[in-house]
């Protein structure tokens, strides 16, 4: 066993999974951030021209350099930056273009930011290199990386540990006009919406999303499309286990004929308080469902379908729960979890300062317009925008979110408190609240955290450690899904009729 074990350390990185998380970040999530915003179009163009907008094409980063005062740049090692107070960046480079009405009028690779890079990750200049070439490059042969260096200190990231979005939960209600309630955490790229799906002590259902609270569920799913009242106890398929679907259907059943979608709009405006004329009220409730409801679903009108009937599955688990026929979710049972390392907290904070830099360009651009001229590219992008930014959110750790302590400084009082550090998890609760709960040891932790270290005091229980033998499995990308489905489809699996619809 013991044999087994120090092949295992020899061949495998305490911190690989924090690692591969961050070349994850490099390879396919900048590009994927870029491709989020595609193009962007200035409120003020030239008087002679019809169209302008810069589209945004490929994104690399190099390896690690510096800048120094004569202006030449050359590559910099981690030992260096420590003594010189440096920081251990790459330059980010984005390939922009300016079309004026549908021609390309000049294109530019512009720096746009400078990357901290985490050490023994493929943009290090110590990745895959053997211990003579890291003594060599005065490093310590037993330091397994996974930190950043900003401005000459050594700072690691914490993990965070979160809720699994899209994941329904169900609850009992102990006080208040609730009495039991469904909660789901949508999450798409470019944001994490909250929703409640509650059973009133009247028996009618509603939903809060965004900026809609407690909209009766049957408004909704006539709003989606389903305008017939036969349609939505099918799409609960409760089969007369439950009649409370009934009492939401004849509260609303002046909704109907070819106009029920339209009313029930008019009905969900209303109950915003919009105050815009009918035709905007429409579009802002079709902007609504469109963008914020279930919005990992899809964010299109032909996406409304599918919406619905995934509302109908969260109305039937909580009808099931009322019914004592489905238990209430333990969230915190590890499968219920989800660990985010370095490159999704990395990701959360390029996505906000890229569009930022993006309104940054359009408005000098724009100035520039008004005085009668037109900047090139590179006059139009600021480097040092972004990269302030990514640096004071490392140094200063406040991060997006308004969370703060995600980056922090590495703990080298000894090498078991610096192994420590690197593995700390860190749970979103409040350490001021009990949470006995979440505090508490469960049996799921098994393998996956240790259970003796966590401190002392308020923090007790939140912040914990992953096992040494522990590995964290990165997030499947878009074409590991479609390949799933296609192997479940090919096994027997049958699609579901709305999918086979759209199709």
């Amino acid at each position: 066993m013991s044999l087994l074990i120090k092949k295992y350390f020899e061949e495998n990185n305490f911190v690989q999974s924090n690692i591969e998380s961050f070349n994850n970040f490099v390879d396919v999530r900048l590009q994927r951030l870029v491709s989020e915003v595609g193009t962007a179009v200035p409120a003020v163009i030239p008087p002679d021209t019809e169209e302008v907008k810069f589209v945004f094409g490929k994104i690399k980063v190099g390896q690690p350099i510096i800048t120094e005062a004569d202006g030449s740049t050359r590559k910099v090692m981690p030992v260096e930056a420590r003594l010189r107070d440096l920081s251990y960046s790459s330059p980010v480079f984005l390939e922009v273009s300016l079309m004026i009405d549908g021609k390309e009028r000049e294109r530019a690779e512009i720096q746009i930011a400078d990357l901290p890079v985490m050490l023994k990750s493929k943009l290090c200049y110590l990745h895959n290199n053997s211990s003579e070439e890291i003594i060599a490059a005065g490093e310590d042969p037993y330091d397994r990386g996974g930190y950043f260096i900003v401005n000459g200190t050594e700072r690691v990231l914490s993990l965070l540990e979160d809720l699994a979005p899209n994941n329904v939960f169900v609850a009992k209600v102990k006080s208040g006009p609730v009495t039991h309630h469904a909660r789901l955490f949508s999450s798409s790229p470019q944001f994490k919406i909250p929703h409640v799906l509650e059973r009133m002590k009247d028996g009618t259902l509603a939903i809060t999303f965004a900026s809609l609270k407690r909209i009766p569920l049957v408004v909704v799913l006539k709003a989606l499309g389903f305008t017939k009242d036969s349609d939505i106890p099918a799409l609960l398929n409760l089969e007369g286990m439950d009649e409370d679907i009934y009492i939401n259907l004849i509260d609303f059943v002046d909704i109907k004929g070819d106009k029920a979608d339209v009313l029930a709009k008019e009905f969900i405006a209303k109950s915003a308080g919009m105050l815009q004329e009918d035709e905007n009220k429409i579009s802002r409730v079709d902007y609504l469902l469109d963008s914020f409801l279930l919005p990992h679903i899809g964010q299109k009108s032909e996406d409304r379908i599918a919406k619905g009937y995934f509302l109908g599955r969260m109305a039937r688990k909580l009808f099931l729960h009322k019914l004592g026929k489905v238990k209430k979710d333990d969230r915190d049972h590890y499968m219920n979890k989800r660990i985010r390392l370095s490159g999704d907290l990395l990701e959360d904070l390029f996505r906000a300062n890229i569009k930022l830099l993006v309104n940054d360009m359009l408005y000098i651009f724009q100035r520039s317009v008004r005085r009668g001229k037109i900047l090139p590219i590179s006059a139009l992008i600021r480097t040092k925008f972004i990269t302030q930014r990514i640096r004071s959110a490392m140094a200063t750790g406040n991060w997006t979110g308004n969370r703060q302590g995600v980056s922090q400084r590495l703990d080298r009082e000894n090498a078991l408190a610096t192994l420590s550090h690197l593995q700390r998890v860190v749970s979103l609760l409040e350490a001021s609240r009990e949470s006995f709960e979440a505090r508490e040891l469960h049996p799921t932790h098994w393998g996956r955290l240790c259970p003796l270290e966590s401190p002392e005091g308020k923090h007790i229980g939140l912040r914990k450690n992953l096992a040494l033998l522990s590995s964290v499995t990165p997030e499947p990308m878009p074409e590991d899904s479609t390949t799933l489905l296609n192997f479940l489809e090919n096994a027997g699996l049958k699609k579901p009729q709305y999918m086979e619809s759209a199709k």
